[in-house]
């Protein structure tokens, strides 16, 4: 099976869990995708009664385009249920998100939420978070060169996110840096560190979010809970 099968496999089992009345927190990523195709499915045949929070812009417009009712966390600000991607996940449920750009607004909803589904394909189980992925981490436009220099003063190789050469933008208008550790080893205290600098908005370490991991694998389909 080829990586994208996985990744469907995954979002297709994690679509299981939603239940009629559901507020639902949609999230960002290719394999969100294949979650919000199989849940305007069951809207379709089931007529299931969901209400969709959406965590970016580009979330939005899909939900729209397949007939999935949307609404906002200033409306509706305890969410049921969240599915979402990662971009590693450890065995601990600890998670580096953001390679969409949507870290803040994903880190908002899955903190509103009573139970956080992450969706994956095998690739993305790590022992230690931030070998392979990097840690993208949200910053204000304003003084973004300082901004960079103090957080890579914690020790790691950091990269303005660029599309055709301008800085990539986020759905909140701010910039993001891509950084590299080489492994992070405390999770939890690198992302309060990070958080501290001026300028910075939000990381993308997830830790203690997510209440369960569903993998796509070669093998089937493993569930992971925390």
């Amino acid at each position: 099976m080829d990586i994208e099968t996985l990744k469907r496999n995954a979002a297709e089992k994690a679509v299981e869990y939603v239940k009629d009345n559901m507020i639902l927190g949609l999230g960002t990523g290719s394999t969100v995708k294949y979650a919000l195709q199989k849940l305007a499915e069951r809207i379709k045949k089931e007529k299931l009664k969901i209400i969709g929070i959406a965590t970016s812009s580009s979330t939005s417009k899909l939900a729209k385009e397949l007939g999935i009712p949307l609404s906002t966390l200033d409306e509706y600000e305890n969410i049921d249920l969240t599915i979402d991607g990662a971009d590693e996940i450890d065995e601990n449920l600890n998670l580096i998100k953001g390679g969409g750009g949507a870290l803040t607004r994903e880190k908002i909803v899955a903190s509103n939420s009573k139970k956080v589904i992450i969706i994956a394909d095998e690739t993305k189980i790590t022992k230690k978070i931030g070998i392979s992925a990097s840690l993208p981490v949200e910053i204000l436009p304003f003084g973004y060169k300082a901004t960079m220099k103090k957080i890579k003063d914690l020790g790691c190789i950091t990269r303005l996110r660029e599309i055709i050469d301008n800085p990539y933008i986020t759905d909140n208008g701010n910039y993001i840096v891509d950084c590299d550790f080489g492994g992070i080893d405390e999770p939890e205290e690198l992302e309060v560190i990070i958080n501290s600098i001026p300028g910075v908005v939000e990381n993308g370490l997830f830790i203690d979010l997510a209440t369960m991991a569903i993998i796509g694998s070669r093998e089937g389909v493993k569930t992971l809970e925390r």
